[in-house]
């Protein structure tokens, strides 16, 4: 089984990613496909009060900290739904298609990188630019794991 990692965050060069990778390894039953997004790092306003935390404000804070993060998941969904359907529209299976969240990182890049070595795949796929560079130049993501390297074939769309 080849597994290929797609980085996703949402950009329209991310969905050609995806589009890429379904076209190009799509074809095949041995395929896994991982669609993969990182979640930033809690905000510090979250978790820095600058004192020790009662054990109260201590469960408090936890109850809005997962709620943060399960409203970044949300958020989530519909990128997630796109690429699957991207990847559906190009003859990949539901079944060879699944999701994965990289949470409290500091580096996006570096995240997806030790992803791309320590989880068994043979390809990474990203899009050149991410949100932040509509002009299409190749963004600071895509960059530093050209940079970094990721110990796999990097294909970079």
């Amino acid at each position: 089984m080849r597994k290929i990692l797609v980085a996703l965050d949402g950009s329209e060069n991310s969905l050609k990613a995806v589009h890429y990778a379904g076209t190009q390894f799509g074809c095949s039953d041995d395929i896994r496909i991982v669609l993969c997004n990182v979640l930033p790092i809690v905000p510090a306003e979250f978790w820095d009060d600058g004192h020790i935390l009662t054990e109260k404000e201590r469960t408090d804070r936890k109850n809005v900290i997962d709620k943060w993060i399960e409203n970044q998941k949300l958020q989530l969904d519909p990128m997630f739904a796109a690429a699957k359907n991207t990847l559906s529209a190009a003859g990949v299976e539901a079944d060879q298609v699944t999701t994965k969240l990289l949470s409290d990182s500091l580096d996006i890049a570096a995240s997806i990188c030790e992803e791309a070595r320590t989880g068994g795949y043979q390809t990474l796929v990203i899009g050149r630019c991410g949100r932040s560079d509509p002009q299409g130049r190749i963004g600071m993501i895509a960059e530093k794991i050209a940079r970094l390297g990721a110990v796999i074939p990097v294909c970079i769309v």
